[in-house]
C-alpha cells in the first residue's frame, strides 16, 4: 500500500480509501443488480433460446440457488485465503460468466452461466463487505461507508429493473449480461490497486460445515423456489424443505463442536446482532415480494412498458439513497438503534398496507407515496441492521459475519417471494382475470405489511435504547480514512 502513495502524493490515503470503497460498492452493485436486471429481459430470452414457460424461471433461480447456497463457504474462503485475493477471484469468475451468458446459444449454456455467476457472487460479496468492515473503523467513518453500501444494496434491486428495461428496449437482451463486463473490469482494476492485501490464515476449512451449510441452504432455497412456482404440497417441495432443515440442524451441531467452524456460533450470542440478522430477512422478504407483484401489476394492469416499469421505481430508489445518507451523517449516533429501526420498519409497513388498497383503476400517482415510504423505511432500517450485525465482531470473524448478512438478504428475498406467492394463490390470484390478480396482490401486500409490523415489534424487544457511540472522529472535510 505504501508504494501506491509515492513521493508525488497522487494517491493519498484519502484517495486510496475512496478507490477501495468504489471497488467494494461496484462489486455489491453488480451482485444486487444482477438479481433483478434479467427480469424484464425474460420474454426476449424465452423467444431467442427456446425456453419453455415452466423452465424460464430458472434463469433467475439458477443464480439464486448458487449464490444463496455458497455464501457461507465464500465468506470463510475470504477469512482463510485472504480477502482481496478472494474478492478478485470471485469477481473475475462473475465477469467471465456474464460474458458467456451474453453469447449463449441455447438454454443450457445460459443456465450454466447463471449458476457460475452465482458462484462468483457468493465468493466476492462476503469478501467485499468484510474488506469494508476492516478498512473503516467503527464510528463515523464506518457509518458513512456503510450508508453508501446500504444505498447500493437496497437501491440496486430497483436500479436493476431500470437498467434492464433500458438495455432491452434500446439494445438487446444480451446486454443485461454484457454490461457486467466493462464495469467488472473497472472494479477489478480498482480492487487490485487500492484494496488492502490480507495474508492467508493458518486455519483449516471446516469441510463438514461447508458441505452441510451449502447443501442445506441450497436445498432450502430450492424448496422455497419450487413452492413459489408449483405449490407447497408437492412432494419435491416438501422433500427439499425437510432435507434442507435436517442439513442445517446438522450444520449447527457441527459448528458447536468443530475446532475451526465455518460460522462461529458466538456470532449469535449477542441478542442485538441475532435480531438484526432476523430483521434483515424480514425487511427483504417484504420488499422483494412487493417488487415481484407490483412489477407485474404495472405491466399487466396499468399497461406500462418494461422501461416505464423500471423508471417507476426511481422515487423509491431516491428515497433509499437519501434516507441512508441522512442516517449515516446525522441520525446514527444521535438516536438509538431501537428508535431508528422501529421508525424504518413502521414506514415500510405503512407503505405496504397502503399498497394493499390498489385496484384495477389505480394510477401511478396513487402509488408514488407508498413507494417513497417503503424506500425511506428500507434505507433507514438497512443501515442500522448492517451496523448491528457487524458491531463488535472480531476481525477474524468479519468474513463469517458478512456472509451471514448476505445470506439473510438472499434467503429473505426467496422466502418472502415463496410465502407471498402462496398467499396470492390462496386468495385466488392465479385465476387468470385482472380482477383476480388484483385481489391476490392486495392480500399479498396486506400480509407483507403484517410481517413488517412483526419485525418492528422484534426490534422494539431486542435492540438497545442508547445512541450508538462514535469511536472515531474524522476530519471536518468528511473524507473517509482507512484503518492503519
Amino acid at each position: 500500500m505504501s508504494s501506491l502513495r509515492g513521493a508525488s502524493g497522487v494517491l493519498t490515503p484519502q484517495r486510496i480509501a475512496a478507490l477501495a470503497l468504489a471497488a467494494v460498492l461496484g462489486c455489491q452493485l453488480m451482485v444486487v443488480v444482477d438479481a433483478t436486471i434479467v427480469n424484464v429481459a425474460l420474454p426476449d430470452i424465452q423467444r431467442a433460446l427456446g425456453f419453455s414457460s415452466a423452465n424460464l424461471s430458472w434463469v433467475l433461480n439458477a443464480y439464486t440457488l448458487t449464490f444463496g447456497g455458497l455464501l457461507l463457504l465464500g465468506a470463510r474462503m475470504g477469512d482463510i485465503l485472504g480477502r482481496r485475493r478472494t474478492f478478485l477471484a470471485g469477481l473475475s469468475l462473475f465477469v467471465v460468466a456474464s460474458m458467456v451468458g451474453g453469447v449463449a446459444t441455447d438454454s443450457a449454456m445460459l443456465l450454466a452461466s447463471r449458476a457460475v455467476q452465482g458462484i462468483g457472487a457468493a465468493v466476492a460479496a462476503p469478501a467485499a463487505l468484510a474488506l469494508l468492515m476492516t478498512m473503516f473503523p467503527e464510528g463515523r467513518p464506518r457509518n458513512r461507508a456503510m450508508g453508501l453500501f446500504t444505498a447500493v444494496s437496497v437501491g440496486g434491486f430497483s436500479l436493476g429493473l431500470v437498467l434492464g428495461g433500458t438495455l432491452v428496449q434500446a439494445l438487446d437482451w444480451r446486454w443485461v449480461f454484457y454490461v457486467n463486463v466493462p464495469i467488472g473490469l473497472l472494479v477489478l482494476l480498482l480492487g487490485a490497486i487500492a484494496l488492502p492485501a490480507t495474508g492467508r490464515a493458518s486455519k483449516r476449512f471446516d469441510f463438514i460445515g461447508a458441505a452441510s451449510s451449502t447443501l442445506g441452504i441450497g436445498s432450502l432455497v430450492y424448496g422455497l423456489v419450487n413452492a413459489a412456482s408449483n405449490g407447497w404440497a408437492k412432494p419435491v417441495t416438501i422433500t427439499a424443505l425437510l432435507v434442507g432443515a435436517a442439513l442445517l440442524v446438522g450444520f449447527v451441531v457441527n459448528e458447536r463442536y468443530a475446532a475451526e467452524p465455518i460460522t462461529p456460533l458466538r456470532l449469535f450470542a449477542n441478542v442485538s446482532r441475532s435480531s438484526a440478522f432476523a430483521g434483515r430477512l424480514v425487511m427483504v422478504a417484504g420488499m422483494m415480494g412487493m417488487m415481484f407483484f407490483l412489477t407485474q401489476f404495472m405491466q399487466d394492469v396499468m399497461k406500462f412498458s418494461p422501461l416505464m416499469t423500471g423508471l417507476a421505481y426511481l422515487p423509491m430508489t431516491a428515497a433509499v439513497f437519501s434516507s441512508t445518507q441522512l442516517s449515516a451523517r446525522y441520525l446514527v449516533g444521535r438516536f438509538s438503534r431501537r428508535m431508528l429501526l422501529m421508525v424504518g420498519f413502521g414506514l415500510a409497513a405503512v407503505g405496504m398496507l397502503w399498497l394493499s388498497g390498489i385496484d384495477t383503476s389505480t394510477s401511478y400517482a396513487s402509488i408514488v407515496v407508498p413507494f417513497i415510504l417503503i424506500g425511506l423505511g428500507g434505507g433507514t432500517s438497512f443501515l442500522s441492521l448492517t451496523t448491528a450485525s457487524l458491531a463488535g465482531v472480531a476481525p477474524e470473524d468479519s468474513g463469517a459475519a458478512s456472509g451471514l448478512v448476505n445470506t439473510m438478504q438472499q434467503l429473505g428475498g426467496t422466502l418472502g417471494l415463496a410465502v407471498l406467492v402462496a398467499v396470492f394463490g390462496a386468495a385466488g390470484g392465479g385465476a387468470g382475470s385482472t380482477h383476480a390478480f388484483t385481489a391476490g396482490t392486495q392480500t399479498a401486500f396486506l400480509v407483507a405489511g403484517v410481517i413488517l409490523i412483526a419485525g418492528m415489534l422484534l426490534m422494539f424487544l431486542t435492540q438497545g435504547d442508547r445512541p450508538e457511540a462514535e469511536e472515531v472522529e474524522v476530519e471536518e472535510s468528511g473524507e473517509l480514512e482507512l484503518v492503519g
